[in-house]
């Protein structure tokens, strides 16, 4: 089995506008299936006001106050604005990355054209952000402030460096941890697989790689949310120098 096969983009309906292929395909059914997913466990959650939460409400509660305290933390109260934004990348993001892990489903997460719109969505935020509300005094963000004279023009270039390559950054850790455990996941199905085809003999062998899988399983469930957080941070970070530039 071809571990790459799985990340393949296939058209349900072929549609070309000016020679761009807009069709619909299985990343855009598994999009549709995120945001009902996210959609009615928010929904269903926030319709429920009981003194003891249930699941679903629980699930709302306990993301929407996860989310706050993290903008809060990185980019104060005035960073509650963009909290909308911040809590919708977050489900996304989370949603993506934990279904993608379903058997027979397919991972939006390890497509780094999806990784990069998203963050270069933050990025093209910061900056209407910080320029809307600091003018050019926004560029005070390239200068730290204590830095001799002749080292400057060697600080600014590298803050400057820093901040266009954050888009890249952003996305493609995104992208690689989710790409390189669906592709050991599937390498060790694979093994799997072709163990319990080789004969009743190998039958035995083949609970090593199971095991493993299972463990790899568990794993990959914690760099989910972990890469969901830590992509969500960022971007309150990032926001946090559209509003404090000279922090």
């Amino acid at each position: 089995m071809d571990p790459i096969h799985q990340f393949a983009v296939k058209p349900f309906v072929p549609f070309h506008l000016l020679g761009l292929n807009i069709g619909f395909t299985n990343a855009s059914l598994f999009m549709l299936l995120v945001l009902a997913f996210v959609s009615i466990i928010m929904l269903l959650g926030t319709s429920q006001h009981s003194l003891v939460p249930g699941r679903l409400q629980s699930a709302a509660e306990m993301s929407y106050e996860f989310v706050a305290s993290t903008v809060k933390m990185t980019a104060g109260t005035a960073g509650m604005k963009f909290f909308p934004l911040i809590f919708t990348i977050f489900m996304f993001v989370l949603a993506c990355n934990l279904l993608g892990l379903l058997p027979f489903s397919f991972s939006i997460t390890s497509q780094l054209v999806v990784t990069f719109a998203l963050a270069m969505l933050v990025i093209l935020v910061v900056l209407a952000v910080g320029f809307s509300r600091h003018g050019l005094h926004f560029l005070k963000l390239f200068v730290p402030s204590g830095v001799t004279i002749w080292l400057l023009p060697f600080i600014v270039l590298i803050e400057v460096i820093s901040f266009l390559i954050r888009p890249v950054t952003l996305s493609v850790r995104l992208f690689a941890n989710m790409l390189a455990g669906h592709i050991t996941l599937k390498v060790m199905a694979g093994f799997v697989t072709a163990l319990l085809g080789a004969g009743a003999a190998l039958w035995l062998v083949a609970i090593l790689p199971f095991a493993a899988n299972v463990v790899l399983l568990g794993f990959e469930l914690f760099v989910a949310v972990l890469q969901a957080y830590i992509f969500t941070i960022l971007s309150c970070v990032y926001l946090n120098d559209a509003i404090h530039p000279g922090h």
